[in-house]
């Protein structure tokens, strides 16, 4: 029998040590030849200058929408600014302080800002024409009706200074009463901070007290709220507040806390002829420990049981109220709180 020549290795195959098809080379590259689907978009490729520059802009974006005013309608847009014709018309009246007056390039004259323009003359304020875009920029896209007031940085007393200074004036005989203050208690609420300044200035205050960190400002909507009384009332601002109410205190002054839970009704106050300085906290939390802790007296404002709490500014009024009432003998407010009554 003849003998095979062909070598082994052509007749034999050895068995394949791999799964699936063998033959040919289609089973050994299947997922290479599937490929990889659709090239994405430039901007969602992590390395391509487009997805950067995408993710920039949606930070801006974020960082813009949640700085911007929610205040549209409500006469006040950024924080520096009064917006709206009555709005800018009442202000200029209250004498608010102001650098600059914007009105629109094609805005519609009429009596209010015919007055606008006069007020800022006789008061020295420049008048600037701007476009309708610059407008809403500077308003915080508040409703500007064409007109917009720029308003300067407020001129905050120094907390310990302007205490010390009332006090001497008392001594002195400036005053025919001794001083009366009221300090905010994380008041955050620019509208709160406005009413309280209103109440404040009605019932007889010689001013308000602020801390610097984590309390409204005198911003364009306090401004608003306070119905002209920031124009008239001074406002000093404290680094801690609680360290404010320790010096106030070795300076000679009683610090009284509004609470609902008090040591003393407020009726019953016996401190109301000393200097004072009454502390009222937010509606919510009310005072802060450490401020509560350095109150010579909680004093509580009898109330309906029907009714959970009163407004910061409406606690501030009728305590007010009623230390005018006590210093005077009684026989209801003294003349000069009258005068200062809105």
């Amino acid at each position: 029998m003849a003998k095979d020549s062909r070598p082994k290795s052509a007749a034999v195959r050895k068995a394949s040590t791999k799964k699936g098809q063998v033959t040919g080379s289609g089973g050994q590259g299947r997922r290479k030849l599937e490929g990889r689907g659709p090239t994405p978009k430039a901007e969602d490729r992590v390395y391509h200058k487009a997805h950067k520059n995408k993710q920039l802009a949606e930070r801006a974006a974020a960082k813009r929408e949640a700085t911007r005013p929610r205040t549209r309608g409500s006469g006040f847009g950024a924080d520096d600014a009064v917006a709206g014709r009555n709005a800018v018309v009442e202000a200029l009246r209250e004498g608010v302080p102001a650098k600059e007056l914007h009105v629109a390039a094609d805005i519609d004259s009429d009596g209010r800002v015919r007055e606008s323009l006069r007020f800022a003359a006789e008061r020295g304020i420049r008048v600037k024409e701007v476009s309708r875009r610059q407008l809403d920029t500077t308003t915080g896209d508040a409703v500007h009706q064409g007109v917009a007031l720029v308003l300067e940085p407020y001129d905050y007393a120094v907390a310990e200074e302007f205490l010390e200074d009332a006090l001497e004036r008392a001594r002195k005989g400036h005053i025919p009463h001794q001083p009366l203050m009221v300090a905010c208690d994380s008041i955050t609420d620019p509208r709160n901070l406005g009413a309280i300044l209103r109440a404040s200035a009605a019932f007889g205050a010689d001013g308000v007290l602020i801390p610097e960190r984590r309390s409204a400002g005198v911003t364009a909507t306090a401004w608003k709220t306070s119905a002209g009384a920031a124009a008239r009332l001074p406002v000093a601002r404290a680094k801690n507040l609680t360290q404010a109410i320790k010096e106030a205190k070795e300076q000679g002054y009683f610090v009284l806390g509004l609470d609902g839970e008090g040591d003393v009704d407020l009726p019953g106050l016996e401190l109301a002829g000393e200097p004072l300085i009454i502390v009222v906290g937010s509606e919510g939390k009310g005072l802060s420990r450490l401020v509560r802790e350095n109150c010579d007296q909680i004093v509580s404002i009898p109330i309906s049981s029907a009714t959970e709490s009163l407004n910061a500014s409406m606690a501030v009024g009728i305590s007010l109220y009623e230390i005018a009432t006590l210093r005077s003998g009684g026989a209801g407010r003294p003349s000069r709180r009258a005068e200062g009554a809105n």
